[in-house]
């Protein structure tokens, strides 16, 4: 008997190649890798809004909310999760996104190598020096996963990279349906012996059925080619009595199988995430025509090989879309491509603005935010610098501030406010240095305080004692003095000890 039921899915296109492993140990597994690579699909093309590895990282992240949206609608899909390995050719670059224990393999100049790493427990029990490569495969928890698309992390942490190509060089993803069985080195040779991608594909996935896989496999492998040498990929061969369907192209290739294995009786939840019970049903029927129809429209604008649960998704019309905003996403997306394909005068007025237009209009709004506010908060903060005071000496004169002592480069957060008549030098050397590295103040009032206790020091100090009595003057002679200066209306200066000049 075979379980027709396949966790995982493929798609290869001229600019794009995906391979999904859901998690077959949770209900759902096929929903979510047919939901991820089906959510994807419309990035194969050459003509990217950004560079190739932010809008294959976004695009993914993207996959994983609707992952999350599928279990909000049916929580009985809650624990499903997928792996993703997926390359996205833009120019003569190669952006790569990797999360999970499927794999990446190249072959370049000759070199043959691993270029993903596994999310794997096991993995990082290597990578911390804990555990042996050769031990590897019959540790009790080789399987376990440490991260995947699903519902358990909002944000998941992706593996990004981006390789310069050249024409020549081969690509293979695939499942670890596959290396749980072959160890590289038979990969490798089967990749470089066979002239042929889907001889290649074919040998892999009936070495690795022969080998007695524990797990569905998917292999993809993909040479890169001129632009102008590019063939068509071919159609999706009929499939095997027992087996799902194969798929080869000269530049692209991808195959798929379920695991043969006891006939799995148990009812599937609906790919499409709805709900259960009667209007569920119904609901579904009225919708996954229409969405299915949806995707193939699209899956039909580009020469691709779909394969696994996502092609049976959209054989079947049971597309994983759960939301309408979902379906509205999609169809946008679909009909933009097409309006910038065309490139007609006869587009609507109101046809989307072009993204990269829009982010630079928003780019710019948000530096001109940033700017607004920077302004804001230094001129609030000079304002409060010009409520504060100190004292500090101007031509080594005792002199009253408004603001701080700090400069912030040429510009200086102070201003003389007074300057008195006491020279810094009648001061005694502990207040004569209190005022060099300046005096702080509450106000004004307090800093006039200051100055008049700084007056009365340099009094003490200027002041000498005669040496000789000075007879103190009768008062009629006070009198005359004072009629004197009451006369001319003005009195004689004083000086710092309180005599007159």
């Amino acid at each position: 008997m075979v379980r027709f039921k396949n966790d995982d899915s493929a798609y290869v296109g001229r600019y794009l190649a995906v391979v999904a492993d859901g998690m077959g140990g949770h209900a759902g597994g096929n929903v979510a890798s047919a939901s991820t690579v089906l959510d994807l699909v419309h990035l194969d093309r050459p003509d990217l809004d950004d560079v190739a590895v932010t809008v294959l990282a976004d695009e993914i992240q993207a996959a994983n909310s609707l992952l999350s949206e599928l279990v909000t609608t049916s929580p009985d899909l809650s624990g499903m999760g997928t792996t993703v390995t997926a390359m996205l050719l833009q120019g003569d670059r190669l952006a790569l996104a990797h999360i999970g224990d499927s794999r990446a393999y190249r072959l370049k100049d000759g070199v043959f190598e691993q270029i993903s790493v596994d999310h794997t427990f096991v993995q990082r029990l290597i990578d911390e020096g804990r555990l042996r490569p050769e031990d590897a495969e019959v540790h009790p928890h080789k399987n376990v996963l440490m991260r995947v698309l699903g519902d358990v992390d909002a944000s998941p942490e992706l593996d990004l990279a981006t390789f310069e190509v050249e024409p020549g060089e081969k690509w293979l993803l695939c499942s670890d349906g596959l290396n749980a069985v072959l160890r590289d080195s038979d990969i490798e040779t089967v990749l470089r012996d066979s002239t042929d991608l889907g001889a290649a594909v074919d040998t892999l996935v009936e070495l690795t059925l022969a080998g007695g896989s524990p797990d569905n496999v998917t292999v993809a492998i993909i040479e890169v080619v001129e632009e102008a040498e590019a063939p068509a990929p071919a159609p999706v061969r009929e499939p095997a009595p027992v087996t799902a369907g194969t798929a080869a192209v000269k530049a692209e290739g991808a195959a798929a199988r379920p695991l043969p294995d006891q006939a799995d009786t148990t009812d599937e939840p609906h790919a499409d995430g709805e709900g259960t019970g009667t209007d569920g049903e119904e609901a579904r029927e009225a919708d996954s025509p229409a969405r299915a129809e949806l995707i193939r429209r699209d899956l039909e604008s580009r020469p691709h090989v779909l394969v696994g649960a996502a092609s049976l998704a959209t054989e079947t019309g049971q597309i994983p879309i759960v939301t309408k905003r979902s379906a509205e996403r999609r169809a946008a997306r679909l009909l933009m491509h097409k309006a910038d394909d065309a490139g007609s005068p006869d587009a609507p007025e109101d046809a989307p603005v072009e993204p990269r237009r829009r982010r630079r209009w928003i780019l710019l709004v948000v530096l001109g935010v940033i700017a607004a506010l920077l302004a804001a908060v230094l001129w609030v903060g000079y304002a409060w610098t010009q409520t504060r005071y100190y004292v500090g000496s101007a031509d080594n004169r005792v002199a009253i501030y408004n603001g701080v002592s700090q400069t912030i480069g040429p510009i200086k957060l102070s201003q003389v406010a007074e300057t008195t008549n006491i020279p810094v030098d009648s001061l005694p050397e502990y207040w004569r240095s209190r005022v060099n590295d300046t005096v702080p103040a509450r106000d004004l009032v307090h800093a006039e305080q200051i100055v008049d206790q700084l007056r009365g020091t340099a009094k003490a100090i200027l002041c000498p004692q005669p040496a000789d009595p000075v007879p103190s003057p009768s008062p009629s002679v006070l009198a005359e003095a004072l009629d004197a200066a009451t006369t001319t209306e003005a009195l004689p200066p004083i000086d710092a000890c309180g005599g007159q000049q």
